[in-house]
């Protein structure tokens, strides 16, 4: 059991930009050799400059690796901030008593941690190995957007996405919004291609534009 005294002041751009691979920090580099023809090469650069994110190998992003629920779940709740400052615990929290596949000993154990009792509705039984899906990511990074912070109330004019019938029922609220939030763009044909893989690359641009969103109309 716990109680929640959670602050929603809400955070700027430099909020922490973890990018984890086996649990080690990526290792410095003086810039990154391989985003030359990265689409958002400029926000991914940025970041670097920022120190928010470092190489993979010294120079090297890796930018079209696909990130898998692990990591994807270390750049949201890293790049949020999400932590357990303001909650009381009568029992420390484990992973293991909340994720049937999240073993305690594990280097990502503690983001899950975070991002579970700060509102992100991560599975039970997601398989930390297995890839992200842009339309996984998009729900975890906007609940974890939403509810940690105050943002103004919008009023969603819904865009027309031409592969709506992909997308859950229940997702498509949250995919309307990371458009407005401009976390997310659909594509010349109008399509949002839930079911595609997230690189490194797209998990570091739309972190981007989600804090840039909360930056610019969070609350302070």
């Amino acid at each position: 059991m716990f109680s929640t005294k959670r602050s929603l002041a809400a955070i700027s751009i430099s909020a922490l930009l973890m990018l984890s691979a086996g649990g080690a920090l990526f290792a410095a580099g003086s810039g990154f050799t391989d985003i030359g023809s990265v689409q958002g090469k400029e926000k991914i650069a940025s970041l670097k400059d920022r120190g928010l994110v470092k190489g993979v190998y010294g120079s090297r992003f890796m930018p079209g690796s696909v990130i898998s629920a692990a990591e994807g779940i270390q750049f949201i709740s890293g790049g949020l901030d999400l932590n357990l400052d303001a909650i009381r615990f009568i029992k420390a929290p484990v992973a293991s008593d909340i994720f049937s596949k999240v073993k305690d000993d594990v280097w990502y154990a503690q983001a899950f941690i975070n991002a579970h009792f700060n509102g992100v509705e991560i599975p039970a039984d997601i398989d930390p190995k297995e890839p992200m899906t842009k339309e996984q990511f998009t729900v975890l990074l906007v609940q974890g957007l939403e509810k940690g912070n105050i943002l103004p109330m919008i009023k969603i004019a819904p865009a027309k996405i031409a592969d709506e019938d992909r997308i859950a029922p229940d997702n498509l609220g949250v995919i309307q919004r990371s458009l407005v939030y401009k976390i997310n763009t659909l594509d010349k044909n109008g399509k949002f291609d839930p079911g595609s893989k997230v690189t490194r690359a797209e998990a570091a641009v739309k972190l981007y534009n989600a804090l840039e969103y909360l930056n610019a109309h969070g609350q302070k």
